[in-house]
């Protein structure tokens, strides 16, 4: 890791099927201070893996954080849920926030053209916003991609339906 991580042990638990270990706030403090969104941080659970583990961990709501161990951390360490771990835990200095894919021409001069769309569209999280344009970006046809766009704006406009596995009202 590159900075000196934050080290402490803890028992490693289970929510559902997802093995996590819980950041205090005070831990969480420590590495980035009032932090309420998914934190970036780079992982390792005793010792391992050799490269530490690129995750977000997710906030609990009162200032810690769930640190979900994937199933790759898990069989490199030797852990299994129930077991105590010695964590290292670092914030990614190298995570960039945003979406990853570019906002395509159509669509930035629709969203532009239209207060209600542009009004919904920066309502929209983050996260939903990425997805969006991901979902931009993974279509195959000049066609595909404007009928996608269109439809898209009209929902950001206000019209309700049905978009990317969703039902959307009122543009959200």
């Amino acid at each position: 890791m590159h900075s000196d991580p934050l080290q402490f042990t803890a028992s490693m638990k289970i929510i559902g099927v997802n093995p996590y270990v819980l950041v205090s706030s005070p831990r969480a403090q420590k590495l980035r201070a009032n932090w309420r969104k998914p934190m970036p941080v780079r992982i390792r659970i005793n010792g391992m893996p050799k490269n530490a583990w690129r995750i977000n961990m997710m906030p609990k709501g009162d200032g810690s954080f769930y640190l979900y161990l994937h199933e790759s951390v898990r069989k490199a360490s030797g852990t299994k849920v129930g077991d105590r771990v010695a964590v290292e835990i670092a914030f990614d200095e190298a995570y960039r926030n945003g979406p990853m894919h570019p906002m395509p021409p159509l669509f930035e001069l629709g969203v532009k053209k239209s207060s209600a769309a542009n009004a919904s569209w920066n309502l929209l999280a983050p996260s939903r916003q990425k997805e969006v344009l991901r979902y931009f970006a993974n279509l195959k046809s000049p066609e595909a991609l404007e009928r996608n766009i269109l439809r898209m704006l009209g929902i950001l406009a206000g019209e309700n339906g049905r978009f990317m596995g969703r039902d959307w009202i009122d543009g959200k």
